[in-house]
């Protein structure tokens, strides 16, 4: 049996395991308004996907976080450029990049909800989660660069795209595939949170901040389902952008 059929029975195995767990939970609570069943989650999030407005809802949502996720890997990359050209620069930013990470992210959503209209608080909560991990990760890759590469392309004046390409890329990759794996997760649930807080029409946030308040448990699971599922997806389609990992920094 290879590995990658091994890790997938490992994997079903335990999602099994957990699935038991939750029912038997569930059987001992023995009141849906407590804690519903997996079966009683899946039929609930089936009935809501049967229906337009869930899929409007879901796409709203995911569009305000894609956003707010692609403009903090864009411009984490770009800063990591610059402050790796200079250190004044890096001197300047990392204090700010600190601040941001170690700030209660609820204090960021109520402060641009003060600034910001309640439709553009998750794209900017979001950015801001994403962008310190994707900064920090892509500067260790430009420095993880192999000075006697760079030495032997300016040797031989090879064209920066080259250089780019087969130098600084190959470098960088592996980190921005590791700050995608820890930062979109991050990104997607500050970006629901602020939907939550913000309660923007048409958003997940809401759907759920409106099933807590009627005491719609099951419903506040099969949504917070749908977030897991939506994350995943978002996470596993953004890694097959950026590429496969490369294990050697020269190569394609």
């Amino acid at each position: 049996m290879s590995p990658r059929v091994q890790g997938l029975f490992r994997t079903l195995a335990v999602l099994l395991f957990w699935l038991l767990v939750w029912t038997s939970a569930a059987a001992l609570a023995g009141q849906e308004l407590l804690l519903p069943s997996p079966a009683q989650t899946a039929r609930k999030l089936l009935e809501l996907a049967s229906g337009a407005e869930f899929w409007l809802t879901v796409g709203r949502s995911v569009l305000r976080v894609l956003t707010g996720i692609l403009a903090a890997v864009t411009g984490g990359v770009l800063l990591a450029l610059l402050t790796h050209r200079s250190p004044l620069c890096m001197a300047l930013l990392s204090p700010l990049m600190t601040l941001v990470k170690s700030t209660p992210v609820a204090s960021f959503i109520i402060l641009a909800l003060v600034w910001l209209g309640r439709n553009t608080v998750p794209v900017f909560i979001a950015a801001l989660m994403v962008l310190p991990v994707v900064w920090a990760n892509v500067s260790a890759g430009l420095r993880g660069i192999d000075p006697g590469l760079l030495e032997l392309a300016r040797v031989y004046e090879l064209p920066r795209l080259r250089v780019l390409r087969r130098i600084t890329w190959p470098s960088v990759r592996p980190h921005l595939r590791a700050a995608l794996r820890s930062a979109l997760g991050l990104g997607w649930k500050a970006g629901i949170a602020a939907e939550v807080l913000t309660v923007p029409a048409l958003s997940i946030g809401k759907r759920i901040y409106e099933a807590k308040l009627y005491l719609e448990t099951t419903e506040l699971f099969a949504w917070t389902a749908a977030v897991v599922l939506v994350s995943l997806a978002i996470e596993k389609l953004l890694l097959r952008l950026v590429g496969k990992e490369s294990t050697h920094a020269g190569t394609e």
